[in-house]
C-alpha cells in the first residue's frame, strides 16, 4: 500500500511549510527580515511501463506508459528578497539601506558576516557596533566628546564638536553586494555569511555599482505580508488534512483486505 508512504511525505512537506510560515510570522517585527518560502519537488517514479515502449509486433508505441509517483520532498527554503518599508526612528546610528546591499560586520572569530539590520550602537570604546556588539567594517570610532553624528547617503560619517564649527569626517560605511544573495547562509541574529552559492562579497560605496544608499534616522521594517502568510497557512493546513484523509482511507482498505475470508 504505497499510498501510506506517499501521504506521509505529503504530511511531512506541509508540516515543513507550516514551520516556515510560523517563522515568518514570528519575525514580523524583525528589522530587515525577508520572508522564506518552502519549495517542493516530486520524488522519483516507479516505471511500470515506460513511455515509448513497443507494445506489439507491428511496432506500436505506448504514448504514455505507467509511471507511479512516490510522493514529495522539500527542494529549498528560499528567501524572498524585497525591500521593507523604512520607518523613521530619529536615532543617530539607526541606518536603513535603501536598495541592494549589506553592511559587513566582524564576528568574534574574525570571520566577516553581513546584515541589513542598521540598528547600530556605540560601545564603551566609541566603536560603531551592532546590537550584539559586532564591530561594523571598516571600523569607525566616535570620539567621546562628539556632540552629534551625521551619516550622509554615501555612507560618510561626520562628527560635530562644541569647540568647532566644521564637521570632522570619521570614516565611511561601505556595503557589500552578492551575485546571488539568496545563496547566503543565515546564522541568526540578522546575520548572513557567504557561501559558494552566493559568491564572494563585492564591496562598494553606497550608491555605487547598483548598491543602495543609506538613510540616517530610519530602520528597514520586515517585509513579511501578514495576510499572505495567513492565507498560505490555511492552504497548508487543508493540504495536511487531505493527506491525513488519504492515510485513513488506505488504512480502511488494508482493514478490508485483512477481513477477507
Amino acid at each position: 500500500m504505497r499510498a501510506l508512504d506517499i501521504a506521509a511525505t505529503g504530511m511531512s512537506a506541509q508540516q515543513l511549510r507550516v514551520e516556515v510560515i510560523s517563522n515568518n510570522l514570528a519575525n514580523m517585527s524583525t528589522t530587515g527580515y525577508n520572508p522564506r518560502r518552502a519549495e517542493f519537488a516530486d520524488l522519483h517514479y516507479q516505471q511500470h511501463t515506460r513511455p515509448g515502449t513497443v507494445s506489439a509486433a507491428d511496432g506500436t508505441i505506448l504514448p504514455a506508459g505507467v509511471q507511479l509517483g512516490l510522493g514529495v520532498r522539500p527542494s529549498a527554503v528560499a528567501v524572498q528578497l524585497s525591500q521593507g518599508s523604512l520607518a523613521a526612528t530619529g536615532g543617530e546610528l539607526d541606518i536603513a539601506i535603501d536598495g541592494r546591499g549589506y553592511l559587513e560586520v566582524t564576528l568574534p572569530s574574525g570571520q566577516p558576516a553581513y546584515t541589513r539590520d542598521g540598528g547600530l550602537k556605540r560601545n564603551a570604546e566609541g566603536l560603531i557596533v551592532t546590537a550584539d556588539g559586532h564591530p561594523v567594517a571598516p571600523e569607525i570610532v566616535i570620539p567621546a566628546d562628539a556632540r552629534s553624528i551625521s551619516v550622509n547617503p554615501a555612507g560618510e560619517v561626520y562628527a560635530y564638536f562644541n569647540d568647532a564649527v566644521a564637521a570632522q569626517q570619521l570614516g565611511q560605511l561601505v556595503l557589500a553586494g552578492f551575485t546571488n544573495p539568496k545563496g547566503l547562509e543565515a546564522i541568526g541574529a540578522n546575520l548572513f555569511t557567504e557561501t559558494e552559492a552566493s559568491g564572494p562579497a563585492l564591496p562598494g560605496g553606497p550608491g555605487e555599482d547598483g548598491l543602495g544608499t543609506l538613510r540616517q534616522g530610519y530602520l528597514e521594517e520586515s517585509s513579511v505580508d501578514a495576510v499572505r502568510e495567513v492565507t498560505e497557512l490555511i492552504e497548508a493546513q487543508r493540504a495536511y488534512e487531505l493527506n491525513a484523509k488519504v492515510i485513513t482511507a488506505a488504512d480502511q482498505m488494508l482493514g478490508a483486505t485483512t477481513q477477507v475470508r
